[in-house]
């Protein structure tokens, strides 16, 4: 399925105008974010836990990765159907703030755009939740107290999440690009970007979400440390490439095509689940804070430098969806050649004791 969607992606993307490519690439990230995430993985996990065969493990993850390229194939057929005028770019308007009670009214003012925004992507989840019950009557008592309070904490955080990364951060990075680029040493965005990546990717709320339903899955077979390590050092790689194409203006397809070419060629060289494992954290790595601080910190410095927003800043977020596919496989094969190096006597008592496991569940 995947190497057939991204062949479709790559077919498409040839005939849309250049300033559409960036943007629906970067679409397939920003759409898998903190309401999406949870609910699909746990969606695929419950669907598979009811085959019960041995590769329903493996299938329970890959949803998110097929969710992200949805919307990308949408945005290069709105591309080629679209006939409209050119492309255009507005900047982004950083607000001139004098004191504490400006920056605070900044945030109340928007705080009710983003609780509506919270309300009606939680609305559809409550309505499905509550026909559900109404239907099968599946869920106790206790259970429905949980799912109620679950909502509630996910609309408060949300909500203020939302306000605080748009109002505060988006900004924050917009300048915080345009100032190093405009500072005679533009080089330094490379490296200044690679670490930005590296330890932004641990606020992401979905990435935690993701590490630790691939630890309980795998019954710690995959910690959550070296989940977070892969992920970082590939966020990091991906800014790093995103400041490159800043500077010099490369196409997005010199670092696409052979980055999923990689990425699809190595899927029949790791075990299975990592594979899932691998696509589904491209579109969860790539969340809300990667698009309101690496997305502006990216077009700061490009309009600072005159070059295209469209085509050189836009495709970061794709970028920060790549790499990943790439370190988590790796991360696979690693664990295979472990596995091969591991004693036979050894691989047949784990065998065993998994024999026994499924025994005393079933």
């Amino acid at each position: 399925l995947l190497i057939l969607f991204y062949i479709a992606v790559f077919i498409f993307s040839a005939f849309v105008p250049n300033e559409f490519v960036s943007v629906a690439f970067d679409s397939g990230g920003v759409t898998t974010g903190p309401i999406t995430v949870p609910f699909i993985m746990a969606l695929g996990v419950g669907l598979a836990s009811i085959r019960g065969d041995s590769g329903a493990q493996d299938d329970s993850f890959g949803l998110v990765a097929l969710c992200s390229i949805g919307p990308v194939l949408a945005v290069l057929l709105l591309g080629i159907f679209y006939s409209g005028g050119d492309a255009g770019y507005t900047q982004i308007a950083v607000p001139e703030l004098e004191d504490t009670r400006q920056v605070a009214a900044e945030f109340v003012h928007a705080l009710p755009d983003y609780i509506r925004e919270v309300v009606s992507a939680l609305l559809p989840v409550i309505a499905f939740c509550a026909i559900f019950q109404l239907i099968f009557k599946r869920f106790h008592k206790i259970q429905l107290q949980k799912i109620g309070i679950g909502f509630l904490y996910t609309f408060v955080g949300l909500a203020l999440f939302l306000t605080g990364v748009n109002v505060g951060f988006m900004p924050a990075g917009h300048y915080l690009g345009q100032q190093f680029a405009l500072s005679g040493k533009s080089w330094i965005l490379i490296p200044l970007g690679m670490l930005i990546g590296y330890f932004l990717v641990t606020a992401e709320p979905a990435v935690h979400v993701l590490n630790r339903q691939v630890e309980t899955i795998t019954n710690g077979g995959i910690s959550q440390r070296a989940m977070m390590l892969s992920l970082s050092i590939g966020v990091a790689c991906s800014v790093g490439l995103a400041m490159l194409r800043v500077l010099t203006g490369i196409s997005i397809y010199c670092i696409l095509i052979p980055g999923y070419l990689i990425a699809l060629t190595l899927t029949f060289f790791v075990p299975k689940i990592f594979t899932g494992i691998a696509f589904d954290s491209g579109g969860v790595a790539s969340g809300p804070m990667t698009t309101t601080f690496l997305l502006p910190f990216s077009m700061g410095a490009c309009e600072a430098l005159g070059g295209n927003v469209l085509t050189d800043a836009f495709g970061i977020v794709a970028m920060v969806a790549m790499t990943p596919l790439l370190t988590i496989q790796m991360l696979g094969l690693l664990y295979r050649f472990k596995q091969k190096d591991m004693p036979q006597d050894t691989l047949a008592a784990d065998d065993e004791d998994s024999i026994i496991v499924l025994e005393g569940d079933t």
